[in-house]
């Protein structure tokens, strides 16, 4: 089956960024929330988008808008929705609200993610799952840089005759971004995952990769936004 199902998160309070689920974004009301459901919502492979929240106001204005594949989950545990909340308790809600077949798990804060970067990533799923390579797929950005702790650098070593490699010879790490999850149900009650143990690693580049995280990346984010516009 090749049944796509979207799990949205979108709780009321957030601390970095405040009510970054349901604040104005670029002029727009509601504007990551109506940017992300527009995206999801023009996919042709994805069947359904559960957007799991405890907010009213998000409930109210998604119903106004009346998009055909949402279906609104009124979060009940209230832990969901916290502070304390860990991405454990919300893999464990995906388990219990979600359908069968696959789900693609993302998140309002990557409003560079379109419409066509979902099919690609969705058909990339499929092919990596028909060559038996890999049992599920999440996004990353790569990073080639100076990396150090307090102390020393964590990625490369200082040579005498060669302090300051080229970042280009430093090894390429894979940051994950949150962009994407996609993962079969059966592996979610299987690993307790949202990711099998054998994640097909889907880069992308560090714009479309974009989270947003900090209140400095959702004025950043605005801005790119209004001019890709």
């Amino acid at each position: 089956m090749r049944n796509i199902s979207v799990f949205l998160p979108a709780k009321k309070r957030s601390t970095r960024v405040p009510n970054k689920n349901s604040r104005n974004f670029a002029n727009i009301k509601f504007g990551l929330l109506k940017i992300k459901l527009t995206q999801l919502s023009k996919v042709k492979l994805i069947k359904k988008i559960v957007l799991s929240t405890n907010d009213q106001k998000i409930i109210s204005f998604v119903r106004r808008m009346k998009f055909k594949k949402v279906l609104i989950h009124k979060r009940k545990n209230k832990n969901l929705s916290t502070d304390k909340g860990s991405v454990q308790n919300l893999i464990e809600h995906v388990i219990d609200i979600m359908p069968e077949d696959h789900i693609l798990w993302t998140h309002i804060t990557s409003p560079f993610i379109g419409s066509k970067d979902y099919k690609k990533i969705i058909n990339k799923y499929f092919s990596v799952l028909k060559k038996k390579k890999n049992d599920s797929l999440m996004t990353v950005t790569k990073f080639q840089e100076y990396l150090w702790d307090k102390k020393k650098p964590l990625n490369y070593k200082k040579k005498i005759d060669n302090k300051w490699p080229k970042t280009q010879s430093l090894k390429t790490l894979n940051v994950v971004n949150s962009g994407v999850f996609l993962s079969s149900k059966k592996n979610y009650r299987k690993f307790r995952d949202r990711v099998g143990i054998k994640p097909y690693i889907y880069p992308l580049d560090k714009k479309t990769g974009f989270d947003i995280d900090h209140m400095d990346d959702f004025r950043l984010a605005e801005i790119m936004f209004k001019q890709k516009k």
